[in-house]
């Protein structure tokens, strides 16, 4: 099986340049939590989260009217191929402990998504125990850099 074969295909995207009131309406309308930005050839240049969103908008007082996807999208999101292994997936999204992945097709464009829901509906229990353990775990500090 392969990213392909699970993947939400075609997924709702949005340009740097989106106002986030409509990145909002588009989580809304598609009943998701995670918007592509994508540039005019369809490559993914990063993601809005819901939660990135609260964080980097509402919670520090920023106009979210006004503010568009490119203020606080996360830049250069972690992608998989379309053929790349279920394990690979899995992998990506624990390494990372991110909860959704982009799929790209053979010219990188943005032509897929694969979040944790999606691991769960295909994959076995343990392995899905795994992804949700691992993107869950906290965070470890880095170590300090030496004087």
């Amino acid at each position: 099986m392969t990213a392909k074969d699970i993947m939400t295909a075609d997924p709702t995207v949005c340009r740097p340049d989106t106002h986030l009131q409509e990145v909002a309406k588009l989580m809304c309308d598609e009943d998701c939590g995670a918007i592509p930005v994508v540039d005019a050839q369809g490559k993914p240049l990063g993601i809005v989260t819901d939660r990135d969103i609260a964080c980097r908008v509402v919670a520090k007082g920023r106009d979210a009217l006004t503010s568009q996807a490119r203020d606080c999208m996360t830049p250069d999101p972690v992608c998989a191929s379309t053929d790349a292994s279920i394990d690979d997936v899995c992998d990506l999204l624990e390494q990372s402990q991110i909860r959704r992945l982009v799929i790209v097709d053979d010219a990188g464009r943005c032509c897929g998504m694969i979040s944790q829901a999606d691991v769960a509906l295909h994959t076995s229990e343990r392995q899905a125990g795994e992804v949700v353990k691992e993107v869950s775990r906290e965070r470890r500090p880095s170590a300090p850099i030496a004087p």
